[in-house]
């Protein structure tokens, strides 16, 4: 396998110039991960996606600023793009951190958020997990953006609490679905409900969230 048939595909949106020749170099720092198109508004961004995805050349993903400008902002084009695209996942790269804008985000279809202040390596890690398809939400985020502790207590149904329960006990979906009396599909679903509420993208990652956040004990 070649470097460039690995090679993530990132359009980037943000309306300062400055702020993306950063971003650009961060995420291209690493390797394996390639800027193809940058755009400063709304119109820009979604005339760029198109253009790739016409050309059968991706994008993997697309990180996006919330304030674009006078024109849409990044949570109506990420709405949008949902729409045209709903398969193309959009990582939220943005100073706004309020729960208002984390909610609208992700309700509007972005599979993460991340603060600009994130580290480098940070930012890069959240392209490749948004790119795999997984939930990109730090804990702080995910709190902030759920109402706190008790939100997130609240935010877990019953059977998802039932199932970080048994999750500690190490049981494959397999067993989970044995021992609950339903299917692997039905595990995996609750299992990423899970992720995308604590925030986290694995499962020891959900354990330990749980127990922080006294869901769980033990």
């Amino acid at each position: 396998m070649t470097e460039e048939s690995v090679m993530l595909r990132v359009v980037l949106v943000d309306d300062h110039p400055v702020v993306r020749a950063g971003l650009r170099a961060v995420l291209e720092s690493g390797g394996g991960i390639s800027v193809v198109a940058e755009a400063e508004d709304s119109a820009q961004a979604l005339a760029a996606v198109d253009r790739q995805v016409g050309l059968g050349e991706g994008p993997d993903v697309v990180v996006m600023d919330i304030e674009l400008g006078g024109g849409p902002s990044g949570i109506e084009t990420t709405r949008q793009l949902a729409q045209r695209h709903p398969r193309l996942p959009v990582l939220m790269v943005t100073t706004y951190s309020s729960s208002a804008d984390v909610q609208s985000a992700l309700q509007a279809g972005a599979v993460g958020y991340l603060l600009k202040d994130a580290s480098a390596a940070d930012l890069r890690d959240a392209v490749v997990k948004a790119a795999q398809g997984m939930t990109v939400l730090p804990a702080e985020i995910a709190r902030r953006a759920l109402g706190g502790t008790r939100g997130l207590a609240e935010a877990l149904s019953p059977r998802e609490v039932q199932i970080l329960e048994l999750l500690v006990t190490g049981r494959t979906n397999q067993q989970l679905a044995a021992e609950l009396f339903i299917s692997q599909a039905t595990v995996k679903t609750h299992l990423n409900h899970i992720f995308t509420k604590l925030g986290v993208a694995t499962r020891t990652e959900a354990v330990a969230a749980a127990r922080t956040h006294g869901i769980i004990r033990g």
